[in-house]
């Protein structure tokens, strides 16, 4: 029954990934894997089962030496057709020859200054106005977050999909739904935005 249920999982995560394919720019994946290492902890595991062409943001939280994880992300993501951002930390990312840095919407001053090192550059939104700080600081996609329900302790109120469907009609920046994205319910958002998701590809 597990094997099944992982099965038809992944099914339904590749049928809402072509979705967003006919929509987003060639150049970004339709699906990323954000790491998260109180949720869940082996982000290894998770990636190594990723389709080629899905995207990882690893989130390093403040570790103290990232490095290790960072390369490791690298190799994995080399081997696999995958791209890999590196959160908030440039450095670390031409390091590990990430494809480009994920950056909170407080630091889009900074993003804007580093947008033409990488090959892809997004940013957090939480907000209308962050959305469009985001598009003019030159980034290539925003993360909306939250849209359903989710288990992160800092979740905001769940903006729903049809409120996520005006924003990326008010925008020419890509956007991407984040917050309890998961097989279930990632055809809700998929024809006009990206997926996002922590837990919903953990499993």
């Amino acid at each position: 029954m597990m094997v099944k249920h992982q099965a038809d999982t992944l099914r339904k995560l590749r049928n809402a990934a072509r979705r967003v394919r006919s929509h987003l720019p060639a150049h970004l994946p339709p699906v990323f894997f954000l790491t998260d290492p109180e949720r869940v902890p082996d982000p290894m595991a998770v990636v190594e089962r990723l389709p080629a062409g899905y995207g990882v943001i690893y989130r390093h939280f403040g570790d103290p030496d990232p490095g290790p994880m960072a390369s490791a992300l690298a190799s994995i993501a080399a081997r696999r057709g995958l791209c890999l951002l590196i959160a908030a930390d440039p450095k670390l990312a031409i390091s590990v020859g990430a494809h480009g840095v994920h950056w909170p919407e407080a630091r889009l001053g900074e993003a804007r200054e580093w947008r033409k090192t990488f090959a892809i550059n997004t940013a957090s939104a939480h907000s209308r106005r962050a959305i469009h700080r985001a598009a003019k600081a030159g980034m290539d996609a925003a993360l909306v977050s939250t849209i359903f329900p989710s288990n992160s302790p800092s979740a905001n109120r769940p903006v729903g999909p049809a409120r996520l469907a005006k924003l990326c009609a008010n925008t020419s920046l890509p956007l991407y739904g984040l917050g309890g994205i998961n097989a279930s319910n990632a055809a809700q958002i998929a024809e006009f935005a990206g997926l996002a998701a922590i837990e919903g590809l953990g499993n």
